[in-house]
C-alpha cells in the first residue's frame, strides 16, 4: 500500500477558535479524582443498547464548573453493528460531561477503525452531540491507498 500525506484535506476544515469560557459565579472545586474514567453514549432506538461513543481516560480530576481534567483521553466511535469507526487519543484534555465537549491545546491522534486513515495535530475541540472534531494546528493526514 502506498501512503499519501493529504494535509490539505483536513487543514481546510480544521480551523479552531477557542472560546474562553467564563463563569459569572464562583464555583467550588469538587474533591476527589477517578481512575479508569469511562463515559458511554448510546444510539437511539432501535439500537439503544449499542454504544455509539465511548470516552475513557486513565484519570479524571474535577475542575470548577463541573469540568473534568482527563489524562490519557481515548474516544472510540462505533457503528450500529458494534464495529469501531474511529479512535481518538490525546494525552490530556478538559471534558465537560454535561455538554459532551472536550478540548485541549495539546496533541491529538485520530485513526479510522480499519487503520487506513490517520490524522494528528495540536489543539482540538470535540463536540460529542454534534459528532464534530476540529483540529487546529500542525494537522497531518495519512491515507493508505490500495496498490
Amino acid at each position: 500500500m502506498s501512503r499519501l500525506a493529504a494535509k490539505p484535506i483536513l487543514a481546510a476544515g480544521a480551523v479552531l477558535v477557542f472560546l474562553a469560557s467564563g463563569y459569572g459565579q464562583v464555583q467550588s472545586v469538587p474533591v476527589g479524582r477517578a481512575t479508569d474514567f469511562t463515559s458511554d453514549a448510546y444510539f437511539e432506538a432501535p439500537h439503544e443498547r449499542q454504544v455509539k461513543v465511548r470516552l475513557t481516560g486513565a484519570e479524571a480530576t474535577p475542575l470548577p464548573g463541573g469540568l473534568l481534567d482527563v489524562k490519557k483521553l481515548k474516544v472510540e466511535t462505533f457503528n450500529t453493528a458494534g464495529r469501531p469507526e474511529l479512535v481518538v487519543r490525546a494525552p490530556h484534555c478538559t471534558y465537560a460531561p454535561l455538554d459532551g465537549v472536550a478540548n485541549s491545546a495539546g496533541h491529538l491522534e485520530l485513526q479510522s477503525g480499519d487503520g487506513k486513515f490517520r490524522v494528528e495535530g495540536d489543539g482540538f475541540l470535540w463536540r460529542q452531540n454534534e459528532s464534530s472534531l476540529t483540529i487546529s494546528n500542525r494537522v497531518r493526514t495519512v491515507i493508505e491507498m490500495p496498490k
